[in-house]
């Protein structure tokens, strides 16, 4: 007898004698088991147990899927995540899962009329879209909107944002009766008194323009949203503010946007916070109102000259960051010259008058006139043209002194022109005496 022994095949670690055949659970759809079913206590599908053996558990490390989700049906008005499969004329083709496509008509694809198809989405794209209908009557296919799909993730968006206090950004399309309309995915409402300031007049001037926007009030079931442009730009404003004080110091050049203009100054934001640029400061030379020099909404470039945060007042000005005609002054003119310029203002000891390049020098009053005077006024007025000597310069005064007096004397009494085409000669001072005392002799 033989000592060699038969081993017959055993599947795992084969069944004991008189045991069973071993049991194999089967895939859900048939198969060889080559999926994996999930839940506890079930076994992987394709693995053999023994009679009076254990279950294997989950955590064998074989590849687990979860149906779940996959194999819930459709219904109308939800919204779904697929990919874009084809496009054409008819429509769009998505495949929105469990081997099922569904399409979106040319007309469900955008808010925006007569945009092709190929620009608003294409082929390998994934996109949301909503269920319209999972049966349609006619094609008995299942019909998609990303029109719709994006109005209701706006709604979404909307919500979330008056929540978590967002704010949110919007282009403003129409000015309607009490405010602005603008576009959010959805109509949004931007009451007046909610734009800017709340003092705006003139609201057509933010047609077109994207603007940051609070969410105030929303009602999906009635389809209305309220937003405030002036609340998000305080928030805004605020936080420029913080920054622009933790970094101002003085001698800074800042740039800034003017907010108000008054008789004495302008007021400039130069970051959430306005600074007070006075009439003195804005020019080298002398202006009658700030008015001449600046506009509201002007962007201009300002020197911090002091600051008192405390009483919350900022001193800026213009002037510093200007080429100073002082110093090509220095260099232009010399005591000696004779020069021409512009009578600007009248003073009681005399007149200042502006040379090119906008230096001012003054002429006392007893270089007005070889003769005595009282006020400047019976000599010249403002506005003359009139040719001066320069009789002494100081430039690190920025002081320039001038006589109209000895440039006449030089010029032989024509140097001196007033507004009108007369000039000042001796014949026009002395010529009705000269007359008259010519028509005397006649009469003797």
């Amino acid at each position: 007898m033989s000592d060699a022994r038969t081993e017959e095949p055993t599947m795992a670690a084969g069944p004991a004698a008189g045991a069973s055949a071993p049991q194999v659970f089967a895939g859900a759809n048939g198969g060889n088991g080559n999926a994996t079913r999930t839940g506890p206590g079930r076994a992987p599908v394709g693995t053999v147990l023994e009679q009076g053996g254990d279950v294997p558990s989950a955590d064998n490390g074989a590849a687990q899927i979860d149906y779940g989700d996959s194999l819930k049906p459709l219904a109308d008005g939800q919204v779904v995540r697929g990919v874009v499969v084809h496009i054409d004329r008819e429509g769009v083709l998505v495949d929105v899962g469990m081997k099922c496509e569904g399409i979106i008509p040319p007309h469900e694809l955008s808010r925006e009329p007569g945009r092709r198809a190929d620009q608003i989405v294409k082929a390998g794209e994934e996109i949301d879209v909503y269920v319209l209908s999972t049966d349609d009557d006619e094609t008995g296919q299942l019909i998609l909107s990303k029109k719709r799909a994006d109005f209701e993730k706006a709604w979404d968006r909307v919500i979330e944002a008056q929540q978590a206090g967002e704010t949110l950004f919007a282009v403003v399309t129409d000015r309607v009766k009490g405010g602005l309309v603008v576009d959010l995915g959805i109509r949004g409402f931007v009451p007046a008194s909610h734009v800017g300031t709340g003092k705006v007049r003139n609201l057509e001037k933010y047609v077109g323009m994207e603007l940051p926007l609070k969410v105030i009030e929303v009602d999906r079931e009635r389809r209305k949203v309220v937003l405030s442009h002036r609340q998000a730009t305080e928030q805004e404003r605020e936080a420029q503010r913080q920054e622009t004080l933790q970094t101002l110091a003085e001698g800074q050049v800042r740039q800034g946007v003017v907010r108000r203009i008054t008789d004495y100054g302008a007021f400039v934001d130069i970051g959430g916070v306005d600074g007070l640029l006075h009439i003195s400061e804005m020019s080298w030379t002398r202006i009658k109102h700030p008015n001449d020099v600046l506009k509201v909404g002007d962007e201009i470039q300002v020197m911090v000259l002091k600051t008192n945060l405390e009483q919350g007042r900022i001193s800026l000005g213009l002037r510093q960051i200007l080429p100073d005609p002082w110093t090509e002054a220095r260099d232009k003119y010399s005591p000696g010259d004779t020069v021409s310029g512009s009578v600007t203002r009248l003073v009681p000891f005399g007149a200042f008058v502006q040379l090119d390049g906008g230096v001012e020098g003054i002429i006392p009053n007893n270089e007005l006139s070889d003769r005595r005077i009282g006020k400047p006024e019976e000599v010249v007025q403002v506005g003359d043209q009139v040719e001066v000597k320069i009789v002494e310069m100081r430039p690190e005064e920025r002081r320039m002194t001038l006589s109209l007096r000895q440039a006449q004397e030089e010029g032989g009494y024509g140097a001196y022109s007033s507004g009108s085409s007369d000039s000042m000669t001796l014949g026009d001072v002395y010529g009705e005496m000269l007359d008259g005392a010519q028509d005397e002799e006649d009469d003797e």
